[in-house]
């Protein structure tokens, strides 16, 4: 992704912007990135859990309720 970042004296950007008074009559640095057209990758990525690497799916009597006799055991 490409950037700017410069130092700056910021009274050559109270044009562009209102700043806060703190940041009046200083350098600041001045970062510019760009914000649309590139789709970025997602923060996020999806993880494999390591411990069903053998299972690729889950077959459907995995969401079969259990029997009777197995309910109560748990209970």
């Amino acid at each position: 992704m490409e950037y700017l970042r410069q130092i700056i004296d910021s009274d050559k950007l109270h044009n562009v912007f209102d700043l806060p008074l703190t940041l009046r009559n200083k350098s600041v640095e001045v970062i510019i990135l760009p914000v649309g057209g590139e789709t970025e990758q997602p923060l996020v990525r999806k993880r494999q859990l390591g411990f069903v690497k053998c299972i690729p799916t889950l077959p459907d009597s995995f969401f079969e309720p259990l029997p009777e006799e197995e309910l109560r055991l748990w209970e």
